[in-house]
């Protein structure tokens, strides 16, 4: 895409929090050039929290941001979507702490940006492109990012259920690819770890209308899955909607191996903090480079 882009008309839906269990009602409106994404609360004066690495605030089984203790919660979904289908600004009113967590993949948001339409202007879309490569490891788990000349993702991912297992997923993310292949991919947990998530005040929300819950052997959801690797794509979803937190659209080669949300804010970070590690450029300067490139 070259140029930035915003929606077209304002559009709302409303749901409940996954963690909180609180109702909430968000309301996408067109935002004008380089705003960005920022979220508003209308419950605290339309407060204002841009969409940003800067203002991450926690990082276990969700995404918050905070800005002068003002927070958002379980901002992936929402981000990852935005993100992929190419929306670079827009204001997100939003009445309450937590992003509604609807379906539980981001196929809604989806709809959403179908409803409100898509509208661009006439400022050239900045893309920050990798140049070096950057990796953070722990305990078996690591996240890397090479340079390359588009935004693809390798994510794999490994779960001690004969559900799960090991799965993999390798793609360049484009909006079509994003909405076929990823959008629709629920979040997901395990039934033994139900108590302790509601005993650590998380997941008053969930239900099987918003969640995969797997048994010892099975899954209690009546329709079953989606896909049959609908974990390995949900986390590539999430992965997503936390990139998106750079700000920029990514040019880049994204490998996840068991990473979780901790380590996707922590790569952003890492690379945000160290402007050698990347260049900013346009479509149309990336196009002639590739040009130049074939020719020699």
């Amino acid at each position: 895409m070259r140029f930035e882009s915003t929606v077209q008309r304002e559009v709302s839906t409303s749901g409940i929090g996954l963690h909180s269990g609180v109702p909430v009602t968000i309301r996408v409106k067109p935002a004008p050039v380089s705003t960005g994404l920022v979220f508003l609360r209308s419950d605290l004066d339309n407060f204002p929290i841009p969409a940003s690495w800067r203002h991450v605030a926690r990082v276990s089984y969700a995404t918050s941001l905070m800005r002068q203790g003002v927070l958002i919660s379980t901002t992936e979904h929402l981000l990852s979507t935005f993100y992929s289908l190419g929306i670079d600004n827009a204001f997100i009113e939003i009445d309450n702490l937590e992003v509604p967590i609807l379906d539980g993949s981001g196929w809604p948001f989806v709809e959403l940006i179908r409803e409100a339409g898509i509208r661009y202007y006439r400022r050239k879309r900045r893309y920050l492109r990798i140049t070096r490569p950057v990796s953070i490891e722990d305990h078996g788990k690591r996240i890397t990012i090479l340079p390359a000349d588009s935004f693809r993702l390798t994510c794999d991912i490994r779960f001690d259920h004969p559900m799960v297992g090991k799965q993999a997923i390798e793609m360049e993310v484009t909006p079509e690819r994003y909405t076929d292949r990823l959008a629709a991919a629920r979040t997901f947990g395990f039934e033994y770890e139900l108590d302790q998530m509601r005993n650590m005040g998380l997941i008053r929300g969930a239900t099987l209308e918003n969640a995969i819950c797997f048994t010892r052997d099975g899954v209690l959801n009546p329709e079953g899955l989606r896909f049959p690797d609908e974990c390995c794509r949900h986390k590539a979803l999430d992965l997503i909607g936390d990139l998106a937190l750079i700000g920029k659209p990514l040019l880049g080669h994204v490998i996840a191996e068991r990473a979780g949300h901790a380590m996707h804010a922590a790569l952003v970070s890492r690379i945000m903090s160290d402007p050698t590690l990347y260049e900013i450029l346009t479509f149309d300067q990336l196009a002639s480079r590739v040009a130049h490139a074939l020719m020699s």
